[in-house]
C-alpha cells in the first residue's frame, strides 16, 4: 500500500512538472507558428492540449471523482480542431488556461482520500471499470506526447 500512494504522490507531482515544461516548450518556439507534427503547429498543438485536459481528461476525473459510475464518449480531436480552434487565440492565454487547470486537479487529487483513486467509470468505447486513477494517467501521457512532439521539433 505505501508504493501505491508513493506512486500517486508522484503521479501528480508529474502531472504539474509536465504541464510546466510543456508551456516552456510551447514558448520556446520562435513562432507560436512554426510546424513541428506534420501539419500542426506549435499553436495548434497548444490548443489541442488545452482543450483535451479541459474537456476531455480534467473533465473524467471530476466526474469520476463526483459521480457513480458516470460514462463517457468518444472524443474526435480533429472534428474538435475543426470547430473550435481559433487561430487568433493567443498563446500564453492557451498556455495559462491549460496550467490553471492541471493545477486544480492536481490540487484535487492531493485532497481526495486514498479509496478516490479506484473510483470506477464507463467509456462507450473502453467499456466499464474505469478508475479515476487511469484518467490522470492518460491525461499526463497525452501531453507528454505532445511535449516529446515538441521537443522533438526544437531539434530539428
Amino acid at each position: 500500500m505505501k508504493e501505491l500512494l508513493e506512486y500517486r504522490e508522484k503521479l501528480i507531482a508529474r502531472l504539474g512538472e509536465a504541464a510546466e515544461e510543456f508551456c516552456e516548450a510551447c514558448k520556446s518556439f520562435e513562432s507560436p507558428f512554426e510546424k513541428v507534427e506534420g501539419d500542426w503547429t506549435v499553436h495548434q498543438i497548444a490548443a489541442h492540449t488545452r482543450d483535451v485536459e479541459k474537456f476531455i481528461y480534467g473533465q473524467r476525473i471530476r466526474r469520476t471523482l463526483r459521480e457513480e459510475n458516470p460514462e463517457f464518449t468518444s472524443f474526435d480531436a480533429d472534428a474538435w480542431m475543426a470547430e473550435h480552434y481559433d487561430k487568433d487565440e493567443p498563446l500564453d492565454k492557451m498556455l495559462a488556461e491549460f496550467l490553471a487547470g492541471v493545477k486544480e486537479v492536481c490540487e484535487i487529487l492531493s485532497e481526495m482520500p486514498p479509496e478516490s483513486w479506484s473510483r470506477l467509470s464507463r467509456h462507450e468505447a473502453l467499456g466499464g471499470e474505469l478508475t479515476s486513477q487511469l484518467w490522470v494517467e492518460r491525461s499526463l501521457a497525452h501531453f507528454k506526447e505532445h511535449l516529446k512532439t515538441l521537443k522533438n521539433g526544437e531539434n530539428q
